[in-house]
């Protein structure tokens, strides 16, 4: 088994591959939203619009995650991904057609599927096989990463440069995180079985259960999503809180970078599922706290909270992906992500449609709170669906366990 330098070697060369598919090629458009309505003409329902259409991209790249089989081909496309998201990148800052733009987004959103899903899937595949632990946190702790180092960098680069000379910066770090993000991702093996021998099974969740975790995970990409994109936006227009919202997504990735790790903690301890209910009621707590409580401490705290429990949710859903199948974790995390990312489509596009009619995002804030509650009573019921099957089960091994015992009294 390869010893622990080699695991966080493969590990840190995910955390760059989400730093650049994600940090880059995805969230680089959040803080500089803001630069792009002034100085370059981006008007409110557009920037809806270029959010929506950078989940469509991401939900294509879900779509093709979950229906390619073939570890070589996965690999290859992933690294085809981490090229275009310095590509794309680069390319926002030459043009101002918004045509383009949306294009861009597409295919910047493609890139975002190739890190998040194709390279994640990867990353788990080695590990289950040389018998490490499947788990993610560290991996993940590269989207809080991208979330603040965007938010820094923007902060840093405003003072000197417009909203195109920006694009030209991220570009320009994408490049250099494009080397680890394709030297230490490994290579895949296809024999499916560890490297002691011990033979890789997907033992898949039953229908109704995936059914509803689906429709869970839909209302968390939506909540996500509007707090994700428009979060710059909306502090921002809050009274008081002219020119800080920049510091909020700051926050928000403060608070994910280390929240994957402590999520990893958490399930060990209550269970994936209880984790994740847990996550998602604090989540809704950290949208509405801007809001109900006001003031910049109140944000920041409800940022931070935001940060650390989307971030948890991901990486222990894609986790759960990744056991039920270890031979092809990125079958079920497609069809997962597939659903996140429609919620992702949806969200920006309706919220875009609502501040142009309100004159304000905010009122985004208050629909991603009741999209999080419906997903939270979801996992409620998925509890209830998992105890049952558990349940079940038991009472089908009971008889044979019986049997076993009268065996040995004859």
């Amino acid at each position: 088994m390869p010893g622990q330098g080699q695991r966080l070697q493969v590990l840190c060369g995910g955390i760059f591959s989400l730093l650049l598919s994600l940090g880059v090629a995805r969230f680089a458009y959040t803080p500089l939203l803001p630069l792009m309505q002034e100085q370059a003409g981006l008007g409110v329902r557009a920037a809806g619009w270029l959010a929506a259409i950078n989940y469509a991209g991401y939900l294509c790249g879900a779509l093709a995650a979950s229906s390619i089989g073939d570890l070589a081909l996965k690999d290859r496309l992933y690294r085809v991904g981490m090229v275009i998201a310095v590509v794309s990148t680069l390319a926002m800052g030459l043009t101002t057609d918004v045509v383009l733009w949306a294009l861009l987004r597409f295919v910047g959103g493609l890139s975002a599927a190739a890190g998040m899903l194709l390279g994640t899937g990867l990353i788990l595949h080695w590990l289950i096989r040389h018998d490490h632990r499947s788990e993610l946190g560290i991996h993940f702790s590269g989207i809080g990463l991208g979330i603040a180092g965007c938010a820094a960098l923007v902060e840093f680069l405003t003072q000197g440069l417009d909203w195109r000379e920006q694009w030209f910066a991220f570009a320009a770090v994408g490049a250099f995180l494009l080397i680890p993000a394709l030297r230490w991702v490994p290579r895949p093996d296809a024999s499916g079985v560890t490297t002691t021998g011990q033979k890789m099974e997907d033992r898949p969740p039953g229908a109704l259960y995936l059914q509803i975790f689906i429709a869970a995970y839909f209302c968390a990409g939506f909540a996500y999503v509007i707090g994700a994109t428009f979060i710059v936006a909306i502090v921002n227009k809050l009274p008081g809180l002219a020119g800080q919202g920049n510091l909020a997504f700051l926050a928000i990735g403060i608070g994910a970078a280390p929240a994957c790790i402590v999520w990893d903690l958490v399930a060990r301890r209550t269970g994936d599922l209880n984790a994740l209910i847990l996550a998602a009621v604090l989540q809704i707590a950290g949208i509405l706290l801007p809001l109900l409580a006001g003031g910049l401490v109140m944000t920041i705290v409800g940022a931070l909270l935001f940060g650390a429990t989307f971030v948890g949710m991901v990486s222990l859903v894609m986790t759960m992906a990744g056991r039920y199948y270890p031979n092809r974790p990125a079958k079920m995390m497609g069809k997962m992500s597939m659903s996140y990312g429609a919620g992702q489509i949806v969200g920006p596009a309706a919220t875009g449609a609502l501040a142009a009619h309100f004159g304000s995002y905010e009122v985004g804030l208050y629909l991603a709170a009741a999209m999080m509650l419906l997903g939270t009573c979801l996992l409620l019921v998925l509890r209830s669906v998992e105890s049952g099957a558990e349940a079940r089960a038991a009472d089908g091994k009971e008889p044979a366990r019986r049997q076993a015992r009268q065996s040995g009294r004859s």
